[in-house]
């Protein structure tokens, strides 16, 4: 996926096509009313010229530019970063700290939610933002909103089968034995305390189901640097498991031992992968996050 927030994007022709069609095939599978819409705002050139025909023929060697922005707006924010957009989704990487949406109705807390729709209602008064998934405050990574109730309810009935990856990364305490494997058990919610509790039965919870393996420890045993992959996604599932292990994420004050002699002010729980099938033109699309430096820094 080629998206540029504060430069154009430029784009080399290996081989004759139309516009439209390259396009497509270039930008993440945007769909054809996106592209209608990108060349309805003079924003695409051709070599030096403004191109707006759909059905253009490009030649090899030519060079297309699709200038940066919808309009003048962007999204400037130090906890939250636009990393796609088109006329369905926006997909943003969430820093730690932010929470997804509201905890109660009528909060004034700056959220990921109240954030993207300033944003989107400065683009028009009219549009919305609607939460497809979550992020616990203290996890970092990529979030995906979509802009109609409509597909919003969608990917949410259809999660399951519309994710084909999403990878976390963890750093956390001492190594886990196995260093790879697979955890399986049963989680119950109290939500009364908000707490999430794990059973290695069938207790009549949710099957949770973790893919995890350990990519670097400390040279002490103190620290694990650890990739997980889902196969569900139960609330707290990598944190719950984690320490059910007996190595909870650093940081974790609800499983784990909080900031207890922890050497990272945070939850260190990363969002690094997400792909899935784009609902509008049923393509593949795949986002990763970098896994933030304080990770790697405590395992030197």
């Amino acid at each position: 996926v080629v998206i540029k927030r504060k430069a154009d994007t430029t784009l080399r022709v290996t081989e004759p096509a139309q516009l439209m069609d390259f396009l497509i095939s270039k930008m993440g599978g945007m769909a054809r009313s996106s592209v209608k819409q990108l060349l309805g705002q003079r924003r695409v050139k051709v070599g030096n010229a403004v191109q707006t025909r759909h059905d253009f023929e490009l030649k090899a060697g030519d060079v297309v530019t699709v200038s940066s922005g919808r309009g003048n707006t962007q999204l400037t924010h130090p906890k939250l970063k636009i990393v796609y957009e088109d006329d369905d989704l926006i997909v943003v990487n969430k820093q730690p700290g932010l929470l997804t949406v509201a905890a109660t109705p009528g909060s004034s807390e700056t959220t990921a939610y109240s954030i993207l729709r300033a944003y989107v209602k400065r683009q028009n008064a009219r549009a919305g933002i609607y939460v497809v998934h979550r992020l616990d405050r203290e996890t970092s990574g990529l979030l995906v909103f979509a802009r109609s109730e409509e597909l919003q309810h969608y990917m949410r009935q259809y999660w399951r089968e519309l994710v084909t990856e999403r990878t976390y990364i963890a750093l956390a305490e001492g190594v886990i034995e196995p260093r790879e494997g697979k955890i399986t058990t049963w989680l119950t919610e109290d939500k009364r305390n908000a707490v999430v509790y794990s059973s290695p039965v069938d207790d009549g919870g949710d099957i949770a189901i973790t893919n995890y393996k350990t990519l670097r420890t400390s040279p002490d045993g103190q620290y694990s640097l650890v990739e997980l992959h889902l196969e569900t996604g139960r609330t707290n599932q990598i944190r719950v498991h984690l320490a059910s292990k007996g190595c909870p994420v650093v940081g974790d004050r609800k499983y784990g031992h909080g900031n207890e002699n922890s050497p990272i002010d945070r939850l260190c729980l990363h969002a690094k992968v997400l792909a899935f099938i784009h609902p509008a033109t049923e393509k593949t699309v795949r986002f990763e996050s970098p896994v933030p430096k304080e990770f790697n820094r405590v395992l030197v």
